[in-house]
């Protein structure tokens, strides 16, 4: 079976009981991601990086969006700082953290919320996307969170 796109425990997790993400419905376009531990967010703003223990792969021509659960913001007051989170295809099996996917997240409620390991964080969508007829983009990638420059 050739595998096309999907997701992976990476190593450090591999015995910790992690789930991988899936769909609430037959019909839902996004796959629940939760926590890999326990994690604090501060109510005071502080954005803080919570570990998934997942990986993705996917077509070079795919992209993975982290989106806000709707009840994120409305039951918990969790958001993404960054309004949407963008995994590329080389993300996978990175050198620096053999691609893990780390989900920001910032307390919006003014009190801090304890996030639980197994919790549903985020939703993942896989999304093809399409390159411009000047497009020259070269280089590899080395980690994530700005590993390609800060300009």
């Amino acid at each position: 079976m050739t595998k096309d796109r999907g997701f992976e425990i990476v190593t450090r997790f591999k015995d910790a009981g992690i789930k991988l993400p899936s769909r609430g419905t037959a019909h839902a376009a996004g796959y629940d991601i939760r926590a890999a531990e326990d994690t604090e967010i501060p109510g005071d703003g502080t954005i803080k990086l919570v570990p998934t223990g997942i990986k993705a792969y996917m077509p070079h021509d795919n992209v993975l969006f982290l989106v806000n659960r709707s009840s994120g913001p409305y039951k918990r007051g969790l958001v993404l700082p960054n309004s949407v989170g963008v995994i590329d295809a080389d993300y996978y099996n990175n050198e620096k953290n053999e691609g893990e996917i780390f989900v920001q997240l910032q307390s919006i409620s003014g009190k801090t919320v304890d996030v639980k390991k197994g919790d549903r964080i985020v939703q993942a969508i896989f999304v093809p996307f399409l390159l411009a007829d000047n497009d020259r983009a070269g280089g590899l990638r080395h980690g994530g969170f700005g590993s390609t420059g800060d300009n």
